[in-house]
């Protein structure tokens, strides 16, 4: 795989489906995932953020509205959704839950990826690195410095601290960083300010002023105080 390819994440229950879409993208030049589940995929995208979305309508437990609702929450990452249901119903409960674009099962592979790719030059490349104040992370390797010292974080951490850096300045609710970080999971409501106490302790070290500020009564901002 080529570096700064496009990275998609295939969601279907169905391991066939899934596998053979894969192998219908990767020879295009795709970085291609696979969950086979809703709470699988939620678990990825934060852990490995794709470009792009092709995602199942119906699946058991967390099905493909429920992951799509979730996914606008945490931002307008592009979303494809496949379905058998040909229904106009069907159609516009996806659409109005946030996909992009709608493709019905069986369907052509050339149109599969004529959609991918327009969906994708709609969107840009993500920034490989993010940088606030004298804060950097380096989002292919996860290496994050502040200054010239290194700062070594856990995958929440990390998850975290990117949704900070991807926007700077705004004050981020806790229900949309639970959105963001923890969707789907059964947390403990205080999980919000306890991973932002431990970015703090390994982010403010040395005396560096404070970077995540509180903004009281309504949640977390990434600025200079």
């Amino acid at each position: 795989m080529s570096v700064g390819a496009r990275r998609i994440l295939v969601v279907d229950d169905d391991p066939m489906v899934a596998t053979t879409v894969q192998r219908v993208l990767r020879p295009e030049g795709y970085d291609v995932d696979v969950a086979l589940g809703g709470a699988q995929a939620l678990e990825q995208v934060r852990s490995r953020r794709p470009d792009l979305v092709i995602l199942d309508l119906m699946m058991p437990g967390v099905d493909g509205l429920e992951v799509c609702r979730q996914l606008r929450a945490n931002g307008d990452l592009p979303v494809l959704m496949l379905t058998a249901r040909s229904g106009t119903v069907d159609r516009v409960k996806g659409l109005d839950t946030g996909a992009d674009d709608y493709l019905v099962k069986p369907f052509a592979y050339a149109e599969l990826l004529a959609r991918v790719r327009a969906l994708l030059r709609r969107t840009p490349p993500p920034a490989s690195i993010l940088r606030f104040a004298d804060l950097t992370m380096e989002v292919a390797t996860g290496e994050v410095r502040r200054g010239e010292r290194v700062i070594a974080l856990t995958a929440r951490e990390f998850a975290l601290l990117s949704h900070f850096l991807r926007h700077p300045r705004l004050v981020l609710t806790r229900d949309q960083l639970l959105a963001a970080v923890w969707a789907g999971e059964d947390t403990d409501d205080n999980v919000v300010a306890v991973y932002v106490g431990y970015l703090r302790a390994k982010l403010d070290g040395d005396g560096a002023p404070r970077l995540i500020q509180t903004v009281r009564g309504f949640g977390y901002s990434l600025r200079e105080a």
